[in-house]
């Protein structure tokens, strides 16, 4: 039915298909007869639709958009290509450079639909050492592993923000440790028994655990609590004065105005895998193209 609508005859059809015109006549006879309506009208020397052709025109060209790519995704199957690309990104990793990844990715695998989970600390690492994912992008302290084949990707920096109501945005700063002790510090717990008893840059007595950093960052807005966060998340935030960054003074020097240089802590991020059950070509693929966008000087 498609080959005639596009060579605009039954004779034009054969020819594209490589099939005697007769049996394209024959095969939209028996479609009609399915159907039941005729779908071309004949009268005229080129082939047009009826009304009842043009109102399934476009429903056909969707199933047949769909059985090419059925069999793309069979074929890709039998040759050992991965059904899914099932991946899990840790909540601090940068967005947009996952979005770039994904796109490039459903371009050079269209028939292999990646399905993402986003976790933080050893939740994340969880899922990759249970078999759920085929490749995490992972907090490299937390997915310390036997188990786990680790590849270094990039690093990350966190720095200590605030709203610009906190208490400890309104001091001088460096601040004195002392005084963040003493306020709320908002902390991303882990949802996970392999590191859920750690904490990590944890200075206050009072804390607020939440499972979501997203909500962390909406409590931070919010002055509910002073706390890090990753820097490329909160730029925007800091450069409008939502947030404010804040200093801790070193404890060496309590009582004087200097501060360290960078305040910020630096965090690697890592891909990894199961040493027993490395990706397939499609998840390589994907993991060889994050390595080269973020191989420096790239």
């Amino acid at each position: 039915m498609l080959a005639v609508v596009e060579e605009g005859s039954f004779s034009g059809a054969a020819r594209r298909l490589n099939r005697a015109q007769s049996a394209v006549t024959y095969a939209i006879q028996r479609l009609e007869e399915e159907l039941g309506a005729a779908l071309f009208d004949r009268a005229s020397y080129r082939a047009s639709l009826t009304e009842a052709g043009r109102s399934l025109l476009p429903r056909a060209r969707l199933i047949a958009e769909e059985m090419r790519l059925f069999c793309d995704q069979a074929q890709g199957i039998s040759e050992g290509l991965e059904p899914e690309l099932t991946l899990v990104v840790e909540a601090m990793f940068p967005m947009d450079v996952l979005t770039e990844a994904l796109r490039a990715f459903g371009a050079r695998f269209p028939s292999v639909p990646p399905r993402l989970y986003v976790e933080s600390l050893g939740a994340a690492a969880e899922r990759v050492l249970n078999g759920d994912c085929a490749l995490g992008l992972l907090l490299a302290q937390t997915s310390q592993f036997e188990a786990l084949t680790l590849h270094p990707l990039l690093d990350i920096r966190l720095i200590r923000v605030a709203a610009p109501c906190h208490p400890l945005a309104r001091m001088d700063q460096p601040v004195a440790r002392e005084d963040m002790r003493r306020e709320v510090q908002l902390v991303v717990t882990d949802r996970s028994a392999l590191t859920g008893p750690r904490d990590y840059g944890v200075i206050s007595t009072q804390t607020w655990r939440l499972a979501d950093l997203g909500a962390k960052h909406a409590m931070l807005l919010a002055g509910l609590g002073w706390g890090s966060m990753p820097e490329h998340l909160v730029a925007a935030d800091l450069a409008a004065g939502r947030l404010k960054r804040i200093c801790a003074r070193p404890p060496r020097e309590e009582g004087t105005d200097s501060v360290l240089p960078d305040d910020a802590i630096v965090v690697p991020l890592c891909a990894a895998h199961r040493r027993i059950a490395p990706p397939g070509p499609a998840g390589r693929w994907f993991l060889q193209h994050l390595q080269d966008r973020l191989r420096p000087g790239t």
